[in-house]
């Protein structure tokens, strides 16, 4: 056989060359997406054949359940500067009560920011059920990406590095977190006031805007002026800010790292072990009780993409003289706050939340406030840190009202 039989002619070679090129992937849309950080969610992505970049949310499971959760995302994007971005958030098929449902409805815009501090809204698009995207351009070479504007642990340690100074502040450590966090309670105010208001935030390790309207009601409790005296004198606040510290350090979106959710599971004494976080709340509202001081109204904060006061209506003998208390707390809202949407209908009913666990087991007025963190109807305005911090300073005078009515 002729040694050159098999030798590919130069012609046919440099075609094979060319087209081997013409093969070659484009160069990726961005250099990379970073999670290393504080809070930042878990998340692995890719590209699609038409620049797309698909961002895979990583799910929270709950112990023993086929529940699991995804929709808190904050990350940060390195990228040529001026280079346009399409987003396509994929994992937003939650399972609750064991039945499967998309929170995709409810991601109406992101925020970005170049420093981390200061951010603004981006909406989002819906091209599909299910399907979340959203176009960027880079404004620098890094951009952070949330879905609602942070609050991180740093931030609440600022927080309360600033207010123990006032003589009206005393913060406590209750307990400990599944990582051995410090669990704080913040008391503002007179421990003998006639009233004693309890309020939580961050259950759900995805939800910051309970951090913002605490700190807003805080600021106003403190401004020393003759509204905030009469304040303080009609009630005292004592106030959880961060209930599932490791979640937010860790970017979670719902359960805690003992696969708990810390609003569920409160119509009975909570687990020492997998929930530290509520027994320890739990041990602290006892001796409260104990010492003459049993809230008289308590609030826990949430958000998702709708918004609602939760009021719910377990089968105990006095609750028409609770529901007429919590219309009154509405009606209070409205006058005070920028509260428009409204609350649950009267067949609603929520066991296992702290709002209902602490009406049906302690004999607490109690209630779940949700926020809208895509837009705030009254306003007209995409929801924003610096309004959720109006709504506390509003919660102020809320409380008065409430209790000077009552």
């Amino acid at each position: 056989m002729n040694r050159f039989a098999f030798l590919v002619p130069a012609a046919l070679l440099m075609t094979a060359i060319g087209a081997a090129a013409a093969e070659t992937p484009p160069a990726p849309p961005l250099d990379f997406i970073d999670t290393s950080f504080e809070n930042a969610s878990p998340l692995w992505y890719e590209f699609a054949a038409d620049g797309t970049v698909a961002i895979n949310l990583i799910y929270d499971q709950e112990r023993l359940s086929p529940n699991r959760a995804a929709g808190h995302f904050h990350f940060r994007i390195q990228a040529e500067k001026g280079r346009k971005l399409t987003l396509d958030f994929k994992n937003l098929e939650n399972v609750w009560n064991g039945k499967p449902g998309s929170v995709a409805k409810e991601v109406k815009q992101v925020v970005i920011s170049q420093d981390g501090k200061n951010w603004n809204a981006v909406p989002t698009e819906s091209p599909e059920i299910g399907r979340v995207r959203v176009t960027l351009e880079m404004p620098g070479t890094s951009l952070f990406v949330a879905r609602a504007e942070p609050y991180r642990v740093s931030d609440l340690n600022r927080f309360l590095a600033e207010i123990q100074a006032s003589p009206l502040v005393k913060v406590e450590t209750i307990g400990k977190t599944v990582q051995g966090r410090d669990l704080e309670i913040i008391r503002v105010g007179n421990d003998d006031g006639p009233n004693h208001v309890f309020i939580r935030a961050r259950a759900h390790p995805w939800e910051p805007v309970g951090n913002w309207v605490v700190e807003g009601l805080v600021r106003r409790l403190l401004k020393g002026d003759a509204e905030a005296q009469k304040c303080l004198a009609l009630y005292n606040v004592c106030i959880l800010p961060m209930a599932n510290k490791d979640g937010v350090e860790r970017g979670g979106t719902r359960f805690n790292l003992g696969g708990w959710d810390l609003n569920r599971k409160w119509d009975k004494p909570a687990d020492p072990k997998l929930a530290p976080e509520n027994a320890a709340l739990e041990r602290w509202l006892e001796g409260e009780i104990k010492a003459g001081r049993r809230p008289t109204f308590a609030m826990d904060l949430h958000n998702d993409g709708n918004g609602m006061l939760h009021i719910s209506r377990p089968d105990i003998p006095d609750i028409d003289a609770y529901l007429a208390r919590m219309e009154l707390f509405e009606k209070s809202l409205r006058e005070h706050t920028w509260f428009t949407v409204g609350s649950t209908k009267p067949s609603f009913h929520n066991p296992g939340t702290l709002g209902e666990g602490w009406f049906s087991r302690f004999g607490i007025d109690a209630v779940i406030l949700e926020f809208n963190c895509n837009y705030i109807e009254k306003l007209r305005e995409p929801a924003m840190g610096k309004h959720w911090i109006t709504f506390g300073e509003g919660l102020a005078k809320t409380f008065e009202a409430y209790f000077a009515a009552k």
